[in-house]
């Protein structure tokens, strides 16, 4: 009888090697280069991402990786290190970590899980709401890697868990340790990674999966849409995106009289680029330029105990 021998992959998004341009150009070309992210037609796309996209942005996006680095490395791949030697602390079954961009890669993590004899794989990607920018490319990445097996593993895919009772739970613990150190704000914005408008009109659930989030934290948090929002950050490009985008609303909220604000980035289960100089950052300076008094970055999840306790919840419940 076959032995059922589960193992777990984590899988975030990925970063840089280093805050260098020629480790970012390298990034933001496999990055950009993904259909899931970008869907123009390739002999459209190519010589605007090789001839103008990289070569502007790689050298200004390397400095602001350079200005949230830490002593060991990229924030993600620090915090996502210690989600995966936490997981498999409390995991009787073998926890590897792969990156749908950079490194470690989806095939070294796979190689890894294959080489210490599993057969069932659960995989957990580190996105809380489904999107097909990034759900989706994590199935594309792994069906791409097993094109090269012999043999195949089951597998066991958590989709997204943007109302799970744990996450909800971690989140509205965070959120309270926040009020009670600055104090209960005005308003309480979650900011959740945008995606082109149109991916939603041609069916990605993203942004239902983020008011699901957005309802069921406010739900056990008691506030309501006149104590909180929910807002879209990091839009690129000219079409349409999701919206209240975030940095508008920070330039025009102290105007109707909102002076503090804590503001949360749900969608991400590690602090990041995104996080940490977008947000914490830089739409910091548009609320204080309008007129805000206060503003406070929640952080993410990270490494928290009850995110862990979370992630070791999804996957138990696979076994």
């Amino acid at each position: 009888m076959r032995q059922d021998k589960p193992g777990v992959l984590l899988v975030n998004l990925g970063t840089p090697d280093a805050p260098t341009t020629p480790a970012v150009k390298r990034y933001l070309k496999q990055f950009l280069s993904d259909p899931r992210v970008v869907d123009t037609p390739r002999w459209l796309w190519w010589p605007i991402l090789n001839g103008a996209i990289l070569p502007i942005r790689s050298p200004r996006v390397s400095k602001l990786y350079a200005s949230v680095w830490m002593d060991e490395g990229s924030p993600l791949m620090v915090y996502s290190k210690r989600q995966r030697a936490a997981l498999a602390a409390r995991l009787d079954m073998p926890v590897e970590l792969g990156m749908s961009y950079g490194n470690p890669s989806l095939k070294s993590a796979l190689d890894s899980l294959m080489a210490q004899g599993i057969n069932r794989l659960i995989v957990l990607p580190l996105y809380p709401q489904f999107s097909c920018s990034t759900v989706a490319a994590v199935w594309d990445g792994i069906t791409s890697v097993f094109a090269g097996y012999r043999s195949l593993p089951s597998v066991d895919f958590i989709r997204d868990y943007a109302e799970h009772p744990a996450y909800i739970a971690a989140l509205k613990a965070s959120v309270e340790r926040s009020f009670a150190t600055h104090g209960k704000p005005d308003l309480l914005v979650m900011s959740f990674h945008g995606i082109p408008q149109r991916f939603a009109d041609e069916g990605d659930d993203y942004p239902k999966r983020c008011h699901d989030t957005y309802d069921a934290l406010t739900a056990s948090l008691g506030l309501t849409d006149q104590n909180a929002m929910l807002t879209f950050q990091s839009r690129f490009g000219r079409e349409p995106w999701l919206m209240p985008y975030t940095d508008e609303t920070m330039k025009s909220l102290p105007a109707k009289g909102i002076k503090h604000v804590q503001i949360m980035s749900p969608g991400f289960s590690s602090d990041c680029l995104e996080t940490l100089e977008e947000i914490s950052e830089e739409n910091k300076e548009f609320f204080i330029h309008a007129g805000g008094t206060k503003f406070e970055y929640i952080p993410a999840l990270n490494d928290d105990e009850l995110h862990i306790d979370m992630m070791v919840e999804l996957v138990n419940g696979r076994r």
